[in-house]
């Protein structure tokens, strides 16, 4: 699909630094507190005036719980801040992860919404567009069939009748009989051929229409447009459209290398569908379901046969332009998946 699901804004702080090691209200209440400790402890015991003992233990038994008594307290404000700084620090943790874990939620039941299609106005409006394209094209495929026979007849009717009084000289050869209708046309230009494979837009592309009209009355077209449309139909049922993907596209000479017949390690960028999802769901269908199967190989072949005879007159230009349409995309994709490239 063309339209992309609207990119969700991330939760506040999800992928922030935490914040700095910096001087917080804490460090500054104890520092505080320490100094007016230190301060009023200072007066009380080296100003003011307290009976001293004659003994020299005495003394030093003084002078040790002075300073038990002036430090102590101090070390005590500091580990009960280092303590209420570590608190802070696990709730804004436990905060981050939290934020963390709300947001994979939340982008996995939006991604579950999105697969189911029923949130996003944008894309079923655009699953409705297909849709209504896809019965188009099948409607052009039909009409084809019961057209096909009309013009035969109009084209035969149209044909001048040899006349009787002719020279010999002057005579034209006569068709053989049972010249098919096909023959008969003009040769389907190439840019309608590229815009036929690659499908209308949406039910209001006239010249999509217009190209896809003219491809179906080329025999050989036809059957690849049919085979493309049966495998594109089928790959929609796992939600699979071309419009997603976005293949790395391998350079026109590698398409000519493809195409002449060479395989391996050298054309294996031909498979630049990276969709992991894509390549999982197509390659279990095409273990599971024989119809799918079948109808992937027939697409491959034909689609196969097509780029030997289309390599051998295109320019660069086109090889280009025929690998960015929805046909080649498929191509790519099951090429990859049933190991055509390796």
């Amino acid at each position: 699909m063309a339209d992309k699901q609207e990119s969700r804004s991330t939760p506040v702080g999800l992928y922030e630094r935490p914040s700095g090691e910096g001087i917080t209200g804490i460090e500054i209440a104890a520092l505080a507190f320490s100094l007016l400790w230190l301060i009023g402890s200072g007066v009380a015991f080296f100003v003011m005036d307290f009976p001293q003992g004659t003994d020299e233990p005495a003394g030093a038994l003084r002078f040790m719980m002075t300073m038990l008594v002036i430090f102590l307290p101090v070390a005590m404000i500091w580990v009960g801040a280092t303590a209420a700084r570590s608190s802070r620090v696990m709730r804004e943790e436990s905060a981050r992860l939290q934020a963390a874990i709300d947001a994979i939620r939340k982008t996995y039941l939006a991604q579950a919404q999105g697969r189911a299609g029923s949130d996003d106005p944008s894309i079923a409006r655009k699953l409705e567009e297909i849709a209504e394209a896809q019965k188009k094209t099948e409607i052009a495929l039909t009409t084809f069939t019961s057209t096909r026979d009309r013009d035969r007849l109009d084209l035969l009717r149209a044909a001048p009748k040899p006349e009787t009084s002719a020279t010999p000289a002057e005579d034209q050869a006569p068709l053989p009989l049972g010249t098919p209708a096909e023959d008969l046309a003009p040769p389907l230009e190439r840019g309608d051929f590229i815009r036929a494979l690659n499908f209308p837009e949406t039910a209001e592309d006239e010249e999509g229409f217009a190209a896809l009209r003219k491809a179906l009355k080329d025999r050989q077209a036809a059957g690849l447009i049919q085979a493309a449309q049966d495998i594109l139909t089928l790959l929609s049922q796992d939600g699979i459209y071309m419009d997603d993907l976005r293949p790395d596209r391998a350079r026109p000479e590698i398409w000519r290398r493809f195409a002449q017949g060479e395989r391996g390690r050298q054309i294996a960028s031909l498979g630049g569908v990276r969709d992991r999802s894509s390549l999982a769901l197509s390659a279990g269908r095409m273990k599971q379901d024989p119809i799918f199967r079948d109808t992937a190989h027939h697409f491959l072949r034909r689609f196969d046969k097509m780029l030997t005879e289309f390599c051998e007159t295109a320019s660069d230009s086109d090889i280009a332009d025929l690998s960015d349409t929805r046909t080649a995309r498929a191509f790519m994709l099951l090429g990859r998946v049933t190991g055509m490239f390796d």
